[in-house]
């Protein structure tokens, strides 16, 4: 992380503490894992689905019972591209509502310190003014593509302001940008956009192909921010943060498709041209999220699009 000169006292600190980790085997969950040894808590608690469904409220109140973590942190979540969440409907509002409700309720219940929940950037209206702020939450309709998703987030927010507005519970809410890095998914068929093309990429090069294509006009602008960095983002607002508000975490700038496909493709070490496939959808044309609350709360990140990158091609190679 680069702090900042006006960077807020820490309010929470983590050392000594017992922190659990609900999803630690996902993308967030496992930086987050990495960047909390670096606090010294006392323990990093994991537990797999195999072990507690967390859409199961009384496994959840009985783990937490059992564990008592002192502090939570909650990327765990029911994900997927636009064809599982129109596909599976129910699967996503039902999974992700429960999981938020469960763990929100049961640490409240179960005296948990200081409860971190992750949100997502399509909470907000598909029209938003760019860049987003955060007051534009339930301003407008949302994406229908993903709205199931969206609207079981867009809970889990609400249900931490309301334990804080009726409990005093020290709830606090998160937003990532699109993200990348370790653990990402690699499936053509579902992944976002950075492990898509830097596995186009590399079948490409592989291949001996003269080009590689893209969706649409190129032009769309997209927000990137590397895992390592959500996760030290997350951490930081743990510890310096505590208000109603849900905060953005994002890294404030976006860059165009074909400019994010140009980069991989260097990256990558792919030599031919890059072509466009104009008959398909370019998509929302810019997505970026405001990062001034955060900017305010003393953090910033560190990795910059062309190192995180090289870092996900890496992570990819080992996955071939």
């Amino acid at each position: 992380m680069t702090a900042m000169a006006d960077t807020p006292a820490v309010i929470y600190p983590l050392e000594g503490k017992r922190v659990w980790v609900a999803g630690h085997r996902g993308m967030v969950g496992s930086a987050l894992v990495r960047r909390l040894e670096r606090e010294n808590p006392a323990e990093i608690l994991k537990v797999t689905r195999q072990e507690v469904d967390l859409r199961d409220p009384a496994a959840v109140r009985s783990w937490l019972e059992t564990a008592r973590p002192e502090a939570v942190f909650v990327p765990a979540a029911k994900v997927g591209g636009i064809l599982a969440n129109d596909t599976y409907p129910a699967d996503f509002l039902y999974d992700n509502l429960m999981i938020a409700a469960n763990i929100i309720h049961a640490a409240h219940e179960t005296g948990v310190e200081k409860l971190l929940f992750l949100g997502s950037s399509c909470i907000y209206p598909k029209f938003a003014d760019q860049p987003i702020v955060e007051e534009a939450l339930l301003t407008g309709a949302l994406e229908p593509t993903n709205e199931w998703y969206a609207i079981a987030k867009i809970a889990g927010i609400k249900l931490c302001q309301a334990y804080r507005k009726q409990h005093g519970a020290d709830f606090i809410s998160a937003m990532p940008t699109n993200l990348y890095g370790p653990g990402d998914n690699y499936d053509l068929q579902s992944s976002h956009v950075i492990p898509a093309l830097i596995r186009k990429a590399h079948e490409a090069k592989r291949a001996g192909a003269p080009s590689m294509e893209i969706w649409g006009t190129g032009t769309p602008r997209r927000e990137f921010l590397h895992a390592d960095d959500c996760a030290d983002a997350l951490v930081h607002l743990m510890k310096v943060y505590s208000a109603p508000e849900h905060v953005n975490v994002g890294s404030g700038t976006d860059v165009t498709i074909e400019e994010l496909a140009r980069l991989v493709m260097a990256v990558v070490g792919f030599e031919g041209e890059l072509t466009k496939d104009l008959s398909k959808p370019d998509g929302t044309p810019r997505k970026l999220m405001s990062a001034d609350r955060l900017r305010a709360l003393g953090w910033k990140p560190s990795i910059g699009l062309r190192e995180g990158l090289e870092n996900a091609n890496a992570c990819y190679i080992e996955t071939i």
